[in-house]
């Protein structure tokens, strides 16, 4: 191979690389704002997250969606919204500890809040909110009156931890978390704002 066939390809090389990394960095925003969201989230099995996701898709896709568990940093951030899964009645401790660890600069930008909890597949009742949102989260994050939400939730066996699994093996296997109802939360938390 001659030396500048050889300096050509591996330019090229170094070029393609450049270019996939540019390209993985990329973030999918229907509707730019000129404002930086995110939504964090603690959840165990999953259903939080699929909740602030199709929030943020009721926002029009603005909002970066991030798992407690990665600790990020959201100072940059100008809005955001917060949502976890109820154990026991509580949110679950990772998120309980950023919550507590970062109180102070995260209260002025909170939009909003939700929940998403099995409820032994009942109904979600206004004192259900009051208990998981009002009780619990808005205190956590030390806020009031902002949009908020409960959201039924599911199980998914496969997922839980054993002793946990064997505990809800008598619920069976649900999904009543519903898209349309997060997607709604989401413009209503936008709207607030805008």
């Amino acid at each position: 191979m001659e030396r500048r066939t050889f300096f050509q390809l591996g330019l090229t090389g170094i070029g393609a690389v450049a270019v996939a990394n540019k390209a993985w960095a990329l973030k999918y925003y229907p509707n730019p704002s000129d404002k930086k969201w995110a939504i964090l989230y603690g959840t165990w099995c999953g259903t939080a997250r699929d909740a602030g996701v199709w929030i943020s898709e009721g926002m029009g896709g603005i909002a970066d969606v991030f798992d407690v568990r990665e600790n990020p940093d959201l100072s940059g951030f100008d809005h955001l919204v917060i949502g976890g899964a109820i154990r026991s009645g509580q949110v679950s401790p990772q998120l309980q500890e950023y919550l507590k660890t970062n109180r102070e600069w995260l209260k002025e930008k909170v939009r909003g809040l939700y929940i998403v909890c099995g409820n032994m597949q009942q109904p979600v009742t206004p004192e259900l909110v009051k208990q998981h949102i009002d009780n619990h989260l808005a205190p956590l994050c030390g806020v009031d009156n902002v949009s908020a939400n409960v959201f039924l939730g599911r199980v998914t066996p496969r997922l839980l931890e054993p002793e946990v699994r064997e505990m809800m093996s008598q619920f069976g296997e649900y999904d009543n978390l519903k898209r349309a109802d997060c997607m709604a939360l989401g413009q209503k938390i936008l709207n607030s704002v805008e």
